[in-house]
């Protein structure tokens, strides 16, 4: 079986499956998640506590840590493999349609730049709550509690650029998930001329409710640092 996994090119298209299925699920989990902040900050905050240093919150990381590096090692080794076979062809995909051909043909691409954008979110956010109470602090070097992620989020999202470069992450995730979502059903032979039309419906469908919901976010948060009466607060 682990020679099925590793030297068979559907072998690694399974691998790539089955992890991104794990962080489309957690994605879609987080930005449920961080709606709670625009509903009740406390609420969000007291999701951010349960989820602090705790074994199994601590489990969750280690294994979500584990699905990005075994996900983007295994599209490095395929696309290795592509150039190997085909030259400057990167995916080879069984249906072609125009609306999946950029997205398809700069994977990538876009998972460069979006590897970049978490490495961004877990400076703004892990290292200053999860990463503070494992290292035994009680206060972050903002000098807010490590459980305080609603205060965090208004800090971040006040400064206009942190706005542009993530809802530029989030663009980057619509156009990879738009593609990925479907290619990992694909992988598995569901993408035959009766399924692909659904499963595209699908990706497009998952790839606008996770932009949307994580945009929401840093769009509200924004406005209220530059309009509090917006939040209430006049």
């Amino acid at each position: 079986m682990s020679c099925f996994l590793t030297n068979s090119s559907l072998g690694k298209k399974l691998v790539m499956s089955l992890t991104g299925c794990f962080l489309v699920l957690f994605i879609l989990f987080h930005m449920s998640m961080n709606l709670v902040a625009i509903i009740s900050p406390e609420g969000y905050n007291t999701i951010c506590a349960f989820l602090g240093a705790n074994w199994y919150a601590l489990a969750g990381t280690v294994v979500l840590a584990a699905g990005v590096l075994i996900h983007f090692a295994y599209a490095l080794w395929l696309t290795y493999n592509n150039y190997q076979a085909r030259g400057k062809q990167r995916y080879e995909v069984t249906v072609t349609e125009p609306g999946v051909d950029w997205a398809s043909k700069n994977m990538l691409v876009l998972g460069w730049i979006i590897l970049a954008g978490l490495a961004l979110h877990l400076f703004n956010f892990w290292a200053k709550m999860q990463l503070v109470e494992i290292m035994g602090g009680h206060e972050n070097s903002l000098g807010f509690h490590p459980a305080d992620g609603a205060a965090l989020i208004q800090y971040t999202f006040s400064q206009w650029y942190y706005v542009v470069i993530y809802l530029l992450w989030f663009a980057a995730l619509w156009f990879h998930l738009t593609h990925g979502v479907w290619s990992m059903f694909q992988s598995v032979g569901w993408a035959n001329d009766t399924w692909y039309p659904r499963l595209k419906g699908l990706a497009t469908v998952v790839a606008s409710i996770v932009f949307l919901g994580f945009a929401a976010v840093v769009v509200v948060y924004f406005v209220q640092s530059i309009c509090p009466c917006s939040a209430g607060v006049c």
